[in-house]
């Protein structure tokens, strides 16, 4: 496969920042790229104050949180339940959302919560938890930086990004050292042009997470694949961009303008959280998780056949076709921090 090159030249400021962080080479590995273009102070994607998530103009994917109250209103009625297995009460617990958009006031906006507080962080904000917590997030851990290997000439070979006059290009790195955490996990052998996205940064994040002195729900709405599937079932690897409702694999177009996402290892972020002593760790479709945890509010919201918007909001987030296959849902608990 030939080296990518992007179609849609950085801005000016960009070029300067990438030039400014790059090594000896003028080259930086991929998620190094990626944080700067998600997560620059100044110049990343998300760090901008515009809408990115909905259907209206300029904004670039739709996800479950632009389906109005209904999303909120579900995810309230499915910790409510799981608090509830083991008497807890959701009056007791704050809820937190993590990586909630700037432009909407998160995952509870509009709709009616049980729970004694409730607060955001935002991106670039600091991660403090204590007490009682009810920490949820959506399509938070997909939007970490991560590392591009691609199986080449018999070994694994990473990718990172160069720039070229005015161009930014895929260029194949320097042999990473024997202890580096992708050697650790890399299988020993594949398929000649086999593409792997390895999301270390998510990992990181829920590590981080566990690490705080809170007790009570962790919930996190994403998609993702198992390890099996990634070194299996995805020969091109995950990534992919997505800018004004196009998803596209010019994944170094535009940078801070169009958001760069690649599917979390399941099995990486549970066993976070059960090293972070959290039980109950399971991940399962978004469907399944609210039709098992929900069904007190799913029942009458979808014998209500006069609210006609209230049910196009539950099939987009629960019908397989949609968003209730495409997503899945980990959940754990931990009722002692130390």
């Amino acid at each position: 496969m030939p080296a990518q090159t992007s179609t849609a030249a950085p801005s000016p400021a960009f070029i300067e920042l990438f030039r400014a962080r790059t090594d000896a080479n003028g080259q930086m590995r991929f998620d190094q790229f990626m944080a700067l273009a998600l997560y620059d102070p100044r110049l990343g994607y998300y760090r901008q104050p515009r809408r990115r998530t909905g259907c209206g103009a300029g904004t670039d994917f739709f996800t479950s949180s632009t389906s109005g109250p209904v999303f909120g209103e579900l995810v309230c009625a499915a910790a409510q339940t799981l608090l509830a297995e083991k008497g807890g009460r959701a009056a007791d617990y704050v809820f937190v959302e993590i990586g909630a958009e700037p432009d909407g006031g998160g995952v509870l906006a509009g709709a009616r919560h049980p729970f004694g507080g409730a607060r955001t962080i935002r991106a670039g904000e600091a991660i403090a938890l204590d007490g009682n917590c009810v920490v949820f997030s959506n399509e938070l851990f997909d939007a970490q930086p991560f590392r591009r290997f691609v199986f080449r000439d018999g070994a694994w070979r990473e990718l990172g990004v160069a720039l070229e006059g005015r161009e930014l290009r895929e260029v194949v790195l320097p042999d990473a050292p024997a202890d580096d955490e992708a050697a650790r996990v890399l299988p020993p052998d594949a398929p000649e042009g086999w593409h792997l996205d390895l999301p270390f940064a998510s990992v990181a994040l829920a590590r981080e997470i566990a690490a705080q002195p809170w007790r009570g729900l962790f919930l996190a709405c994403d998609y993702g694949k198992s390890w099996r599937e990634l070194i299996e079932a995805a020969p091109a690897g995950t990534a992919r961009a997505y800018h004004r409702h196009t998803q596209t694999n010019d994944l170094l177009a535009r940078p801070g303008e169009q958001d760069l996402t690649c599917h979390v290892c399941w099995d990486w972020l549970a066993g976070a959280l059960a090293r972070g002593n959290f039980t109950s760790v399971n991940v399962e479709s978004q469907e399944a998780f609210f039709m098992r945890h929900a069904a007190g509010y799913l029942a009458p919201a979808i014998a209500d056949t006069a609210n006609s918007a209230r049910r196009r909001s539950l099939a987009q987030l629960l019908h397989p076709a949609h968003l209730g296959r495409s997503f899945q849902a980990l959940r754990g608990r931990r009722d002692d921090s130390r």
